[in-house]
This record gives structure tokens, C-alpha cells and sequence, in this order.
């Protein structure tokens, strides 16, 4: 499942980003969340985030909808 949902936000954020080889994820798996961690590089965090944070939010949303069995996701944007 987390392979899945890693290619899901790969597949959204890299065609966003101006160096979309910089783009990689990062996965902690905890107790009660599973955390994604999306790095890309500083000039794109702007375009990931987008304006009032809309675009990571509409993002959040989409990864937030699949159905994952006894854990939360989170999704964490880092340079």
C-alpha cells in the first residue's frame, strides 16, 4: 500500500516541479501514522505548496482518500 500511495504523489508533484529529479519520498512507518515525507528541491516548494497552501492541501486530499487499514497518513513536505 505504501508503494501505491508513493506513486500516486510522485505522479502528482514531479510534472509540478521544475527539477522533478529532485523529487523523492521518504517513509517513517510509526505506530498509529504512516509519514510521508516529500522532498523537493527549495526552488520548487513554492510551486508544491502553491498559493495560501492550496495545492498541498488539494494534494493532502487526494492521499488522504485512500483507504489504508488500521493507520493514518500524513504527508510532509521538506527541502
Amino acid at each position: 500500500m505504501d508503494l501505491e500511495i508513493q506513486e500516486l504523489v510522485l505522479t502528482i508533484v514531479k510534472p509540478l516541479t521544475s527539477k522533478p529529479e529532485a523529487v523523492r519520498i521518504v517513509v517513517f512507518d510509526g505506530d498509529e501514522f504512516t509519514e510521508f515525507h516529500l522532498h523537493v528541491a527549495e526552488q520548487d516548494m513554492g510551486r508544491i505548496i502553491g498559493k495560501q497552501g492550496r495545492i498541498i492541501q488539494a494534494i493532502r486530499t487526494l492521499v488522504y482518500s485512500v483507504p489504508v487499514e488500521g493507520k493514518k497518513i500524513r504527508l510532509l513536505v521538506d527541502k
